[in-house]
């Protein structure tokens, strides 16, 4: 298994490294292209120690698995071994991973460096010549249209030769499976957790959906109590009672968090973080609580951490989305009105789903993103799936949810190729003036809900609704990471611990703008450019500013939460 890992990440890097040279393809500076030039090969080399010494690991890796098997079928101790090397199934796997990957992988694989070669030796050509050449400014916009057209063809071709990679690399069943027995038993453990033998001796944790926010805030306070509950190995209990959304509680519309312990008794409640021997401990908002749990975003669980990073993209995002699978099961009424709304909507797949944020937030919290560039990314999603089907998309669907019933008019007025589909009377609902009320909240779940039924989602990160919407998401797939495109920030948590990276290299500064780099600095991250650079803080110097993101990866945080052993599938 470690051999395949190996390889993904050969491909994964070898595509970072075409985002990066797509990045500097438009420069603004024609005199500097010769050192735009230069940092690149600098940066294949790099990258190329990186595959020697790859290469070098997995082969000492399939010596010494061939070495096992030839000595456990000399010796006939297999059964000693505790392993069944007689099995044709086990012998299959063993020999492809010692002997070689499938041929298909090995072929793709090949298709993949051929078009890496290719697109760089396309832009080098193309930057040497402007410098070479250079034209007028008329000419230098046609040719920069034409230039750019092609660059993203090639990076579509690439997209889709690294998704059916996976496809044909022998592991594709094993990730379902395993997505399916991870989750399985989180849930399990959840359950048994909120459903103990004995409700009166249980431990508990008390949170109160009472934060002044907005409902995706409101969601994610119950998501941070409850993640702090597992840690603490604490039954959650969330006191709804009087919500301004819904006067009756959270439960009129969800499942109750527990079976056998509806009505715990809260009696002799003390507040974060009590005493180890308490019964009830009531945990107060992220933003003032103190001492802060070391189980807060974007802390994974040690016992489960080399699963949730081997499957998904963003370890952080799949252990979040775990516990809203639990905690926002529909009553059946609820559930009934979502199962409507989806029918009603008559969704063609692929579908998109945008999520354009106006009124209270925009100025304030947000900035102002116009439909049009919603509908860039919406657009080279649906191209990049005709690339992959090798055949026109004749129905684009794409789902609209606004706070602003004028933009879903907008949208079908300026993009008629496109189908939408949306409800304005959800979006006049969300106004200020009557969001918190029953008809608002419905309106408000359904948006979610149709959404996380997207196959990716182009929205504005800062909105709580986008990210609800994006966990949820992950429900759907194996891996669902990289559905998405934000206008605005990353993904984060509110009130979340520092998410860090990691430098891999050097980095000297080009400008005033950038911080310095060595190998092994620890920065705090504290957004993406999307333009090839995060900003963060270095915390060797102090010093804030921008630095390539190919030069560092992720430091992921690592916690012991408990392992609930006695908790089986």
């Amino acid at each position: 298994m470690g051999r395949w890992r190996w390889m993904n990440l050969f491909v994964a890097a070898w595509f970072l490294i075409t985002l990066i040279l797509f990045l500097y393809a438009i420069p603004t500076n024609f005199g500097g292209c010769s050192d735009k030039l230069s940092q690149t090969e600098d940066k294949l080399n790099a990258f190329q120690q990186d595959v020697k010494r790859l290469g070098r690991e997995n082969s000492d890796l399939r010596d010494l698995l061939r070495k096992a098997q030839n000595q456990l079928e000399s010796k006939g101790d297999a059964q000693s071994s505790g392993m069944d090397w007689a099995r044709p199934d086990l012998s299959r796997a063993l020999s492809r991973f010692v002997d070689g990957p499938p041929l298909e992988y090995e072929l793709m694989r090949r298709h993949i460096k051929r078009d890496l070669d290719e697109l760089w030796w396309f832009l080098r050509d193309n930057l040497e010549g402007v410098v070479r050449k250079p034209e007028t400014p008329a000419e230098l916009q046609t040719h920069l249209k034409g230039f750019v057209e092609d660059i993203q063809h090639r990076e579509q071709a690439m997209q889709v030769a690294l998704m059916n990679l996976a496809q044909v690399d022998g592991f594709e069943q094993w990730r379902k499976n395993e997505a399916k027995s991870l989750s399985d038993l989180v849930q399990k453990r959840i359950y048994t957790l909120q459903n103990p033998s004995d409700c009166q001796s249980a431990k508990k944790l008390l949170c109160s959906l009472n934060k002044g926010c907005g409902f995706g805030c409101q969601v994610h306070h119950a998501i941070y109590c409850f993640i702090v509950a597992y840690g603490t190995e604490r039954m959650l209990v969330l006191k709804s009672k009087g919500w301004k959304y819904n006067k009756a509680g959270f439960e009129e519309l969800y499942m109750p968090l527990s079976e056998t312990c509806p009505k715990p008794s809260l009696e002799g409640k003390r507040s974060w973080p009590g005493t180890p021997d308490r019964l009830v401990v009531e945990l107060g908002i992220v933003d003032s609580v103190n001492p802060r749990p070391e189980f807060l975003p974007p802390s994974i669980p040690k016992d489960l951490s080399e699963r949730i990073i081997l499957l998904h993209g963003d370890p952080i995002v799949w252990w979040v989305s775990q516990f809203l699978k639990y905690m926002l099961r529909p009553q059946r009424d609820l559930q009934q009105t979502l199962d409507e709304s989806v029918e009603s909507q008559g969704f063609s797949s692929p579908m998109v789903g945008i999520h354009v944020r106006r009124t209270d937030k925009v100025g304030t919290e947000a900035a102002f993103h116009g439909v049009d560039e919603y509908m860039k990314h919406v657009k080279e999603y649906f191209q990049l799936q005709e690339v992959r089907q090798g055949r026109p998309i004749v129905t684009k669907s794409v789902y609209v949810a606004s706070d602003d019933p004028k933009v879903l008019a907008e949208c079908q007025k300026n993009y008629p190729d496109f189908t939408f589909h949306g409800n304005p009377d959800i979006a006049k609902s969300a106004a200020v003036s009557s969001r918190y009320n029953k008809d608002s909240l419905k309106g408000i779940i359904i948006d979610i809900h149709l959404l996380a039924q997207a196959d990716y989602l182009v929205c504005t990160f800062s909105s709580q609704v986008c990210r609800i919407a994006y966990e949820i998401l992950q429900e759907r797939f194996t891996d669902g990471a990289d559905r998405f495109k934000s206008l605005d920030d990353i993904w984060y948590y509110g009130g979340q611990s520092e998410h860090q990276q990691i430098a891999i290299m050097d980095h000297t500064p080009k400008n005033r703008q950038e911080i310095e780099l060595k190998k092994g600095d620890v920065i705090g991250v504290a957004g993406n450019h999307w333009n090839g650079f995060n900003k963060g803080r270095n915390h060797r110097t102090n010093r804030v500013g921008l630095y390539p993101s190919y030069k560092t990866k992720e430091n992921i945080k690592i916690v012991d939460f408990p392992s609930y052993p006695h908790v089986e599938l």
